[in-house]
Formats: structure tokens, C-alpha cells, sequence
């Protein structure tokens, strides 16, 4: 790792489908980019069309999947880019993974009612399940297992995207991962 560059981190964003992770990943990006950090996202939508086109979302393909996620976030860590992993990660397991992989790690859990998630449901996922076009719905047809000690809870029904982010980066130097100054590490993601 090149000695002008602080050591990278890995934030992961878990919650429900629908639940704000996306929103809130953009905010973190615009505001670590303000303080000239420059994160790569592993979006999981993204990266499950590129590794499961067709996915099933039944546990082994998923189990298969986040694992391949924390693996992505560790090895991009280790080459100095900073990773914002915005994925539901429906099993504490999948994140604990990542967590035990990754060293300089945040679990951000963007908790939000199902019942707003449901409502919003941009991506028809709810519906479908309703329907039966979707199985293993996290929340619904498949336990989602909240984490028991994230490092930040952003409520996602209420809290501005731009504060969240904001709260996001105080734990960030809170645990050491961005220096307390204005600026911090500077992957090229």
C-alpha cells in the first residue's frame, strides 16, 4: 500500500429491502468525496447480475453470494479503496463474515418499518413476493436478522440521508479509520 494513504475501511449497510440503504449510501459517497475519499460501492443488486444472473435467492446461493461480497470489500480494503457495501445480507452470519474478514469494518443498519418499506417498494420486490413471483423475501418469506451491536443505526423512515452520512463519518474517526482532520484515505474507487 502506498505510504501517502491512510489504511482503508469497509462500511456495510444492511436493513430491508427498500429500507434507505441506497439513499443513504449516496449521501456517504458525496460526503467522503467532500473530504477527498474516494470509495468504490458494492451495490448488491450490481454485483448479483454480474455473479447470479439468475439468482433463486435460496440460502446456499445466497450464502455463496455475501461471501463473495465480504471477499470483493476484503480484497479492494487490503489495495487501499475504501468500500461502501450497500446489501441486506439478511443473516447476521453473512455480515459477521465480512466483519471477521475485513479489520477496519462498520456495520451501518438502516432500520426502517416494514410496513414503510413495503410501501415504497421501488423495486417491486414486496409485490412480487405478495404474488408469489418472489420467494425468500427478506422480512417477509425469509428471516432478516438485525445486527445486535452495528456501529451506527440510522432510522431510515426518518433521518435525513445527509445526516445519517454525516453520522456515518463521525464513526468513521470515532474508530480511528478517517483521520480527525478534513481529509482521510484516498482509494480510487
Amino acid at each position: 500500500m502506498p505510504s501517502d494513504r491512510e489504511p482503508a475501511f469497509a462500511v456495510w449497510l444492511t436493513g430491508l429491502p427498500a429500507s434507505g440503504k441506497s439513499t443513504v449510501a449516496r449521501a456517504l459517497v458525496a460526503e467522503l468525496q467532500a473530504l477527498g475519499v474516494h470509495p468504490a460501492v458494492l451495490e448488491s443488486d450490481a454485483v448479483r447480475r454480474e455473479i447470479t444472473p439468475n439468482a433463486t435467492y435460496g440460502e446456499a446461493e445466497r450464502d455463496a453470494f455475501y461471501a463473495t461480497l465480504a471477499y470483493l470489500a476484503r480484497v479492494l480494503v487490503a489495495h487501499g479503496v475504501p468500500v461502501i457495501v450497500d446489501a441486506t445480507a439478511n443473516r447476521r452470519a453473512y455480515r459477521d463474515r465480512a466483519r471477521e474478514a475485513i479489520r477496519r469494518f462498520l456495520e451501518v443498519h438502516v432500520r426502517c418499518p416494514i410496513a414503510v418499506c413495503q410501501a415504497r417498494d421501488p423495486k417491486g420486490i414486496y409485490q412480487r413476493g405478495a404474488e408469489g413471483k418472489a420467494p425468500n423475501v427478506p422480512g417477509v418469506s425469509a428471516p432478516y436478522e438485525t445486527p445486535l451491536l452495528p456501529e451506527v443505526v440510522i432510522d431510515g423512515e426518518r433521518d435525513d440521508p445527509a445526516a445519517a452520512a454525516r453520522r456515518i463519518v463521525s464513526a468513521l474517526r470515532e474508530k480511528g479509520f478517517l483521520p480527525r482532520g478534513s481529509g482521510g484515505a484516498t482509494g480510487t474507487g
